[in-house]
């Protein structure tokens, strides 16, 4: 897959394949869209156009974060680099990284037609998801596309609501699994394991002494969100290799009151020093809520316990 940051930086294309969208969580109803594209390459390769091409055009940062900066509740499911590597993960093959800003959001949808879809991308299909809008005042619709179809030279074709058990899917939905530490729940609506990924900072290294030493993580991205605090099974993706592990995120309250909440991860049989490193974790299964314990030694009792549960859930899934 390549990687466009910014109009400047893709070269016209011969015949494309186009959808538009934040893509927040590439959850199933996104990939339904990732998936329809591909089809339709597939297809074109097949007849006449075998050099056709699916571009992906998404936004940095979140509209909403440039549209309604006071909006502190905007919690988002997946940073920049995790929406990288999902649409590489389903057979994206060009991603066109728009830079959002006051200025972008004021194009007009008449504009982002012509400029942007006509004349750098040279679209041949555009396909958008249900209630999919863009432009300025989000005025460009399906509908809007489909009156106006005679003046563009390309087909639109709209993918209609997706469902999951006769629930409508939609990344609030995910949110609010994630928030209640519905971890399952959230993964099955995303359709592959929530991610959080950082940079491994030092911690008060406590875990070393009762053999479970933990990385600690620091999140860039502020509006991450971050699941509800317990303990979780989870994978940890380092330098490209798999691990198991356990995940912790609470406030230490076995260790005092008013502590900041962390995020720190035990990886089973690994034991490098990795400060200053990067690392990723999915999260497979919530194993409990926070609990206080009486002392460190009643809490590696239970850390026992946990990593038992932990190595069951995380052999349930395939690898």
């Amino acid at each position: 897959m390549q990687v466009h940051y910014g109009l400047e930086n893709i070269s016209k294309l011969p015949h494309t394949v186009v959808t538009s969208g934040t893509f927040d969580g590439v959850h199933i109803g996104h990939q339904k869209i990732l998936q329809r594209i591909r089809e339709i390459v597939t297809l074109l390769r097949e007849k006449e156009h075998k050099h056709a091409e699916s571009v992906v055009i998404t936004y940095h940062p979140h509209p909403r974060l440039v549209l309604f900066p006071d909006q502190a509740n905007l919690f988002l499911l997946s940073t920049l680099d995790e929406k990288i590597n999902l649409m590489e993960k389903y057979g994206v093959e060009h991603l066109l990284v728009i830079p959002f800003d006051k200025e972008f959001s004021q194009t007009s949808s008449k504009d982002f037609i012509q400029n942007i879809l006509i004349n750098k991308l040279n679209t041949k299909k555009l396909v958008i998801g249900y209630d999919h809008r863009f432009g300025k005042n989000r005025e460009g619709s399906f509908e809007y596309l489909r009156a106006n179809q005679h003046l563009y030279p390309f087909e639109i074709e709209e993918i209609p609501r997706q469902d999951i058990d006769n629930v409508a899917i939609s990344s609030t939905k995910i949110r609010n699994a994630l928030i209640q530490g519905k971890i399952e729940m959230a993964n099955e609506y995303l359709g592959h394991l929530y991610m959080l990924s950082g940079q491994v900072v030092k911690g008060n290294q406590i875990g070393r002494t009762i053999d479970y030493p933990t990385a600690n993580m620091a999140i860039p991205e502020k509006h991450k969100l971050i699941p509800a605090d317990g303990i979780y099974a989870v994978k940890v993706i380092y330098n490209e290799l798999i691990y198991k592990g356990m995940l912790y995120i609470g406030s230490r309250t076995t260790l005092g009151e008013d502590l900041q909440r962390t995020i720190e991860v035990n990886i089973f049989d690994f034991d490098k020093m990795i400060y200053g490193e990067n690392l990723s974790v999915e999260l497979v299964a919530l194993l409990r809520q926070e609990m206080k314990f009486n002392s460190i030694e009643e809490m590696k009792v239970q850390l026992d316990k946990d990593k038992e549960v932990a190595l069951y859930k995380l052999a349930q899934i395939k690898a």
